[in-house]
């Protein structure tokens, strides 16, 4: 059950099992009293001010919400939130997480991760809490680079990429967080930048509102050892060119139009191949433009989106929620499954189970 409860400029849905906070908060009450430790003019500060800014829009007690990460330097995330916390080990926040939504339905978990520790030693923990559809929202911090561990090439690294750990260039192809989720049949896939605080926080906004799991990508600039990495999405000029935004029921459209709105790009479907492409508007092909449909059971055309971005230049990238769908949540279900077996069998006996049928002695 979720009841919806508004709170400064959004529409939350919050579960009914999560207590309200008694009194309104703001974004002070959601700082910790730790000093932020990360390099100077990293893309992670302007993270953290728009979560602890978003927060208090969620109405909920701080003491029933929880920030989970693994290792690397956006796992600092929890020191700086004054809410419950956890840092974990490496890649297996999602798992922590995991344990912690399922039994305790009162709060609400939040995973804080890197492309590194994500989508590496992490990756088989990642895909399964989003298959499951367990209660979690995912902020996955992308800079394509290891940062902590001083600048070797990570899962997202763009291929010929020259770092301390690829001197002549990464030979390997790089992941697409927001494809690999959509194959794992996430119900909530999104993608956002740090600078653009305004979408930033509408994303962080749609996925608390999701029930299951959100995963969110957050472009994130490392300026000491990967810096630039996205300006092209950042540049005023640029983007207006390289950003596709993504609003549900709207035509996907982006760039500047020359006259009448003709003269834009937009992305239309191939009548051959099926595949997904950038045109220029014009009057012949604007009727065929896509309409956006982050709630459409199927996930062909949301992967299909994932798929525009060159993954050199990253021309036509997405941003935005790119699914968005209702599927049974899997901490839920398995709540009423043991409430089930309680009223049909009672209460489990731990002592009967461990020298049931299925134990035996070892003599000798």
């Amino acid at each position: 059950m979720a009841e919806t409860t508004t709170e400064g400029s959004g529409t939350i849905e919050a579960l009914t099992l999560v207590p309200k906070a008694e009194a309104r908060q703001s974004m002070k009450d959601f700082k910790s009293d730790q000093e932020v430790r990360w390099c100077p003019g990293c893309g992670d500060y302007a993270i953290l001010a728009a979560v602890q800014g978003f927060m208090p829009e969620l109405g909920l007690a701080k003491e029933n919400i929880v920030f989970v990460s693994g290792i690397g330097c956006s796992s600092r995330f929890p020191y700086y939130m004054n809410t419950y916390g956890m840092h974990s080990i490496h890649g297996r926040a999602p798992a922590i997480a995991t344990g912690l939504a399922s039994s305790r339905q009162d709060l609400s978990v939040w995973v804080v991760t890197g492309d590194g520790d994500a989508l590496s030693i992490g990756g088989n923990h990642l895909i399964h809490a989003l298959r499951r559809n367990v209660n979690l929202k995912i902020l996955l911090f992308n800079n394509r680079i290891y940062g902590l561990t001083k600048g070797q090439y990570s899962p997202t690294s763009e291929v010929g990429k020259i770092t301390k750990s690829t001197p002549m260039g990464s030979l390997d192809a790089p992941f697409n967080p927001v494809s690999l989720a959509i194959g794992a049949e996430a119900s909530f896939v999104a993608r956002t930048v740090d600078s653009d605080r305004k979408h930033l926080t509408e994303v962080l906004r749609q996925a608390a509102a999701h029930p299951g799991t959100a995963l969110v990508e957050i472009y994130q600039n490392c300026n000491i050892f990967n810096d630039g990495a996205f300006e092209v999405l950042k540049d005023r000029q640029q983007a207006e060119e390289a950003v596709i935004r993504l609003e549900h029921g709207r035509p996907i459209r982006f760039g500047a139009p020359l006259e009448d709105g003709l003269g834009s790009k937009g992305v239309v479907r191939d009548a051959v191949s099926g595949d997904l492409k950038v045109v220029t508007v014009t009057p012949e092909n604007e009727p065929a433009i896509l309409v956006h449909d982050a709630h459409s059971a199927s996930p062909t055309t949301a992967f299909a989106l994932s798929r525009l971005a060159d993954p050199d230049t990253l021309h036509h990238t997405p941003i935005g929620v790119l699914r968005a769908v209702d599927r049974a949540v899997y901490d839920t279900q398995m709540a009423e499954q043991l409430d089930s077996a309680i009223e049909q069998n009672g209460k489990g006996d731990l002592s009967a189970l461990l020298t049931g049928g299925d134990a035996w002695t070892v003599v000798g």
